[in-house]
């Protein structure tokens, strides 16, 4: 069971395969054992029982394959929200790169993530990690820093309170605390790589945030999307009690130059899959497809979505 609160209303290095034709598509994730590479799988599986002929292909991170989408080297991809209006508008690690031609198929379940620590540790909240060696860097992935950041905000803490210890992504990071090399990791719940650490160490404790208004404005200014959910103790690993995570939205997206027809055979496919994208990925659970049309702030839809939308009556003008 999971309870959100707060919803938002928004006012190089990979290898890929060439840009294939319409209805015989790629799609475009991060590593294995990442949230992303999960969730591309379910979409790349609802879109093969919907006639597509998809295919995921990963990459280290969203930093290196959103742009990729964007130029149209690949035809989908899975990323957060707040990553994809960053690029779109060639702003923090995009800085002085803007991708203009990336566009919204739609948005899909909320990602919600923790700071993990072995259950044994004596770590029981996010404040009990200063001065303690704690995972940093992500130069393959700089998207996680300010989530940690917002984090951390929540008890007033920033990065300098921890001594760091630099990983290039999330999985390096899981890597280096199943190693002992930091007391903690940052993860999205339901990865397969938060439940390998979980059978590593002999359990793990998810550190939760207090769900206040000002704990969320302090994040906020870090990520702006961002909000909380609630989740229901032995719902994921590392969830020993009822708590509050960090939270935010996740999208489907792809390029301006997408064929319209595939777009709208795909944003199809996702708003009538739920109960396999479910089947594929727990955390399609809390998937609504009525919100897949939801405000994505300075990103735009496709055309091939919002034709979709406009036929089954939730497309806002």
């Amino acid at each position: 069971m999971r309870r959100l609160v707060y919803s938002l209303a928004f006012g190089a290095g990979a290898a890929f395969a060439a840009p294939a034709l319409a209805q015989n598509v790629g799609i475009a994730t991060s590593n294995p054992g990442s949230i992303f590479h999960n969730i591309g799988t379910a979409v790349a599986n609802v879109a093969n029982n919907a006639g597509i002929r998809a295919t995921i292909q990963p990459a280290t991170s969203p930093n290196q394959y959103i742009p990729f989408v964007a130029s149209g080297g690949i035809e989908f991809g899975v990323a957060n929200l707040q990553e994809v209006n960053y690029a779109l508008e060639g702003k923090e690690w995009f800085s002085g790169s803007e991708n203009p031609d990336l566009r919204i198929v739609g948005q899909i379940m909320p990602l919600v993530e923790a700071i993990f620590v072995r259950a044994d540790s004596g770590i029981e909240s996010v404040a009990d990690l200063r001065g303690q060696p704690m995972v940093d860097g992500y130069t393959a992935q700089q998207t996680i820093l300010p989530q940690l950041d917002a984090i951390y905000s929540t008890v007033g803490m920033t990065r300098a309170d921890m001594v760091p210890v630099n990983v290039p992504s999330v999985v390096a990071g899981a890597d280096a605390f199943i190693a002992g090399d930091a007391v903690g990791f940052i993860f999205a719940h339901g990865a397969g790589k938060v439940r390998e650490a979980d059978a590593a160490v002999g359990g793990l404790r998810a550190l939760t945030v207090e769900p206040t208004d000002e704990a969320l404005e302090v994040a906020r200014q870090h990520w702006p999307v961002a909000f909380f959910a609630e989740l229901a103790a032995g719902s994921n690993p590392g969830v020993n009690e009822d708590g509050w995570f960090f939270a935010y939205p996740q999208v489907v997206f792809t390029h301006a130059g997408a064929d319209e027809d595939t777009v709208y055979a795909m944003t199809k496919a996702l708003y009538e899959g739920k109960d396999a994208l479910a089947a594929t990925m727990p955390g399609f659970r809390d998937f609504n497809p009525d919100d897949m049309a939801n405000d994505v702030g300075v990103s735009e839809f496709h055309p091939g979505a919002i034709r979709f939308y406009r036929e089954i009556g939730i497309w806002e003008e």
